[in-house]
């Protein structure tokens, strides 16, 4: 039989345990445990809380779709594959970039992929009242590069750079 307080304190506690062996003798002994902090009778794994449940959407409403889970990283992966791909036509296709996507009423047709490098080597400040600025330039250590991935579809009219997210989105669309 296990006798366990419930109340927080942080120092090792002993148990008194009953042990039946299925021989009809029983016995009772006590041994120390370590705290396993407040509230808690068992070491375990610090753990996430699970979401499981699925929020109601409203009556005839669409239904949400949640934001698709490191996107930013899918993003630098596709960068650093597709300007290697010796194929960059069959790459879109393995990727499943759409070359023709309907947006509302519009076709658009991909034209092009654009790639730009992008390094931060300044800021800017804006003084009180915001009329001017302060520019500095950035020292090594704060200075970032990225690259920019744009889609560009053409509307029929204009050309539509769309980001990867943008992309996406469209696609999950009706």
């Amino acid at each position: 039989m296990h006798r366990h307080h419930h109340h927080a304190h942080d120092h090792d506690h002993d148990h008194d345990h009953d042990h039946d062996h299925g021989d009809h003798h029983s016995h009772d002994h006590d041994h120390p445990h370590a705290s396993h902090g407040p509230g808690h009778n068992h070491p375990h794994g610090h753990r996430a809380p699970v979401q499981w449940q699925t929020p109601h959407q409203p009556e005839g409403g669409t239904r949400v779709t949640a934001p698709e889970a490191d996107l930013d990283k899918v993003e630098k992966a596709f960068v650093e594959a597709f300007v290697t791909a010796t194929d960059p036509t069959s790459f879109l296709r393995l990727a499943r970039v759409p070359f023709e996507l309907k947006s509302g009423d519009v076709s658009l047709r991909l034209l092009r992929v654009e790639i730009d490098a992008l390094t931060d080597v300044g800021s800017l400040t804006p003084h009180l009242g915001g009329g001017t600025f302060r520019y500095d330039p950035l020292p090594a250590n704060f200075v970032s590069q990225r690259r920019r991935l744009r889609f560009v579809y053409f509307d029929g009219t204009d050309l539509r750079a769309l980001s990867y997210a943008e992309l996406r989105d469209a696609e999950r669309s009706p």
